[in-house]
This record gives C-alpha cells, sequence and structure tokens, in this order.
C-alpha cells in the first residue's frame, strides 16, 4: 500500500489522540475488535467473563451496553460497582441459606428489578404490565447505584401483584412470574461491571469472607436464573466481569461447574497482531476491511529492526522488541503503541512513520507504566508490594536464585520497610501476576501470562519481567 507522509501522518495523530487506555473514553464503534468469544457473550452462551487487568472486560462491556443503540429488540442495563459502598449489600443478606450463598436472593432480586426497567422502555410488552411496572420502577438513567438498591430493599417499597406489604426476598418471585409471563423475542443484558472495587480495600482473609461470599452467590444467581430461563425464546443474559485473580480465591464446590459459563480472556501473539492490525487499519479508514499484520504493522513503522544489546550490534524486529516489555494485554500494546505515536509527532520527521530509536526511548516510560499497572493490581493483596519491587532494584539482577531474593528480602524485614514476613507467599503472588517466571536450564523463561497453568518452581532461578527493568534501574 502507497500512501503520502500526509496520510501516513493523519493515521499517527489519530493513534496518538484517540487511543485510549480507558475503553470507556474511546469510539467503541470505530476500535471495539469483534473476536470470536464476543458472539459466545451475546448469544448468552457465556456469561462469566475472567480476565487481568487490561486484557478487554471494559471494551466488551462497553460494547454490550451499547447494543440497544443499534437494535430495538436489544435492552442493556449496566451496574457499575465502582465506589460502592459493599457494606450496604453485606447487609442484605438472605438467612435461608448459609454461606457462602446468602447472597443469591439480592442478586436474583437485583436482576429481576432491572429487566423490569428494561421492560418498561420495551414497545412490544403489555401496556397493562408496563402500567403495573410503572407504578414500581422508573426509566429514569440511574445516576446512584445506593440509593437505587437502598429503595428497592426496603419494605416499604411496593410491587403491583403483591397484596400485602412483603419483603423483598419474597418479592423475588412475584418478579419472576411477572418476567415469565410477558418474555417475548426481546433480548435483556445486565452488565455487572468492576466489582473489584471493595477488594482493592481488604487488608486480611476475615474482610474477603464477606466479600468472597458475595461474589460467590452473584456467579449462583446468575447460573440459577439462566437455568429458570433455559428455554431459547428467553433471552435474558447476566453478563459478569471479574479480575482472573479474585476469581482464583473464590472456592466453592460448584465452581468447575460454572466453567460451562466462563471465558477466560487470553491473549497469544497471533490474538494481538490481530488486533493490532484491525485497530490500525480502523485508525486508518473506519470503513476498510482489516489489513494483514505486516501490512498495518509498516504503515506505521518503519521496517528497520531495533538495535539491542550492549554493544547495539543484535538486532529484533519492532513487534518482538514491543512484544517481550508487554504481559500480552491488549492495554499494553496501545500505551506503548501511542505513546511511540505521541513522540514521533513531536519529533517533527518529514516520514511520520515511528523508527527504531522512538520504540527504544518509548520504553523506558513503559516500563514505569507497567510497574505502576502491576503496583495497583498486587496492592489489595500485598500492601507492601511497592517496596517489595524494590529488592529487585537493589539486586539489580535479571535473573536471581531465590535464596539471593530471599537474603536481601529479609535485609528489608528487619529494617521494618517491609511487613510481610511470608516470602514464599511473596515470591507465589509476584509469579501470579508475571513479575517474576521461572529460568529453566535452557536460559528460557516461563511466565504465567505464557502459561495460565505454569507454576512456581522454587528449586529454579527466578527472573524479573523485561518490562521493569527499567523502572526498577536493572537496566
Amino acid at each position: 500500500m502507497k500512501l503520502t507522509n500526509e496520510q501516513r501522518r493523519e493515521v499517527i495523530e489519530e493513534i496518538a489522540d484517540n487511543w485510549k487506555l480507558e475503553a470507556r473514553s474511546e469510539d467503541s464503534k470505530r476500535y471495539f475488535y469483534n473476536y470470536q468469544e464476543i458472539r459466545r457473550i451475546k448469544n448468552g452462551t457465556k456469561s462469566y467473563v475472567i480476565g487481568r487487568k487490561g486484557s478487554g472486560k471494559t471494551a466488551i462491556s462497553e460494547h454490550l451496553f451499547n447494543l440497544g443503540k443499534d437494535d430495538s429488540k436489544i435492552f442493556t442495563e449496566k451496574l457499575t460497582f465502582k465506589n460502592f459502598p459493599f457494606n450496604e449489600l453485606y447487609s442484605l443478606s438472605n438467612d435461608k441459606y448459609t454461606s457462602p450463598n446468602q447472597y443469591i436472593t439480592l442478586w436474583k432480586y437485583l436482576i429481576y428489578s432491572f429487566i423490569c426497567r428494561m421492560m418498561l422502555k420495551n414497545p412490544t410488552v403489555n401496556e397493562n404490565i408496563k402500567v403495573k411496572l410503572g407504578n414500581s420502577y422508573s426509566t429514569d438513567p440511574i445516576t446512584n447505584l445506593p440509593r437505587v438498591i437502598g429503595t428497592w430493599t426496603d419494605n416499604s417499597f411496593k410491587i403491583s401483584g403483591a397484596d400485602r406489604e412483603v419483603s423483598w426476598i419474597e418479592k423475588v418471585n412475584i418478579l419472576e412470574d411477572i418476567i415469565m409471563n410477558n418474555l417475548n423475542e426481546s433480548q435483556y443484558y445486565i452488565i455487572f461491571d468492576e466489582l473489584d472495587e471493595d477488594y482493592r480495600n481488604i487488608k486480611n482473609k476475615e474482610e474477603f469472607t464477606p466479600y468472597c461470599n458475595l461474589m460467590t452467590s452473584l456467579f449462583k444467581a446468575v447460573q440459577d436464573i439462566k437455568n429458570i430461563f433455559r428455554l431459547k425464546e428467553h433471552h435474558i443474559y447476566p453478563v459478569v466481569f471479574l479480575r482472573d485473580d479474585i476469581y482464583r480465591l473464590i472456592q466453592d464446590a460448584d465452581k468447575n461447574k460454572w466453567s460451562d459459563f466462563q471465558i477466560q480472556l487470553d491473549w497469544n501473539k497471533r490474538k494481538i497482531q490481530n488486533l493490532m492490525a484491525f485497530r490500525i487499519t480502523k485508525a486508518f479508514d473506519p470503513s476498510m476491511e482489516t489489513m494483514e499484520f505486516k501490512t498495518a504493522w509498516n504503515l506505521i513503522f518503519r521496517k528497520e529492526a531495533v538495535p539491542m544489546g550492549n554493544r547495539q550490534q543484535s538486532k529484533m524486529n519492532s513487534f518482538d522488541f514491543i512484544e517481550r516489555s508487554t504481559q500480552l494485554r491488549p492495554r499494553d500494546f496501545i500505551k506503548y503503541i501511542q505513546s511511540c505515536a505521541e513522540s514521533t509527532l513531536e519529533a517533527g520527521w518529514q516520514n511520520p512513520q515511528i523508527p527504531p530509536k522512538t520504540i527504544k526511548w518509548v520504553d523506558k516510560a513503559f516500563s514505569n507504566y507497567l510497574k505502576d499497572e502491576i503496583i495497583d493490581e498486587i496492592h489489595p493483596i500485598i500492601p507492601d508490594i511497592q517496596n517489595i519491587l524494590q529488592v529487585f532494584s537493589q539486586i539489580r539482577k535479571q535473573t536471581l536464585r531465590i535464596t539471593e531474593f530471599k537474603k536481601s528480602y529479609n535485609e528489608y524485614l528487619k529494617a521494618n520497610t517491609i511487613s510481610e514476613t511470608n516470602i514464599n507467599f511473596v515470591l507465589q503472588t509476584l509469579f501470579d501476576f508475571s513479575v517474576i517466571g521461572n529460568q529453566m536450564k535452557n536460559h528460557r523463561s516461563i511466565f504465567r501470562y505464557m502459561n495460565k497453568e505454569a507454576r512456581l518452581n522454587f528449586s529454579e532461578k527466578i527472573a524479573l519481567h523485561r518490562g521493569l527493568y527499567k523502572s526498577l534501574q536493572i537496566l
């Protein structure tokens, strides 16, 4: 594809200005990548979307939320729990259930209530039913989710169909019957997002238990609703988005059954290249069919390899150079490429393609970004994480023996710089989040983001992730 420098510059400007880390800030119609897993979520086959921070959960939730804008048969509600006072939910348990199932009724009640709200907006629903529902629910946009939930769970909140004052727990069956009797071809999506907010504030196992019970009950409530409305003409689709580290901590006898409805957002090199080809193509022309990866990549990157090593005599192609600094998450690549585009524009070169020296220059800033992302992810589990990472800065090695790490770690413990005394727990957590991997006998390193089944081998050397070298002053 032959392009003028001006055309290339326009693509670079689009990437610099409009590629965003936060999916809500992007033009989702232009940049949402509709890969195979999305079809299974949209048709209700899958209801649990599990993935690491930066793996694309928010982008999918935004896409689902916007489906109704283009299809009159689709209705969506999004429940965002950011800054939510979870203590209000913990107080709404159903004592008929034992732990961890005591919140199943609450979640079913919320799901049914939001479906009733959506039915009010549906012109194909019987008007008499809409009048009854209108006495209880409103179609106004929800600006304060805690207040709405508080209103709905108050015993004074009345639902048409109840001939006496009943508790919100008893109202679940009433709502279930109303919904069951008034479903048609319309589709209802209820999206649960940003459920990790209370997890950020958990400091110990005792505090984690009610949160874990709440999440366990949510998964079971969704499973229960899917079984109740399992007929093909019933299109009720609750979708739960949750971080994989939280999901791993949930222990329940029924958890294995959830796999039928679960999608793990795993990325590999091929899928990332397909995603980048799509995004670069849409940056060039939103109406254009997706280019081959090499064509799209060479549209914005120069073909020269990136020099590397102490004497800069070794070389690596630009994609592989960027890839080794990432953890193969979409957000990592978006951040790196967007930063490259910004730096290229600032340099003002006549040829606006991104050169190797810009890729290398951006690598340091990206390393700081990756460090901040990891600190944010691990902090709820290990509040000392920022100081723990400094242990690697003190040792200044890319690969090291576990005994070396423990020796330096103990020095920090003696100085009261770190409070977490279980070093094996720290190492396991660092491995789970791919801060470290194992270096095998062939000098290759294996990280968990490469292989979800990988387990930390305490008898092998550990390797620090390359993307953290510069932020931790290893290089």
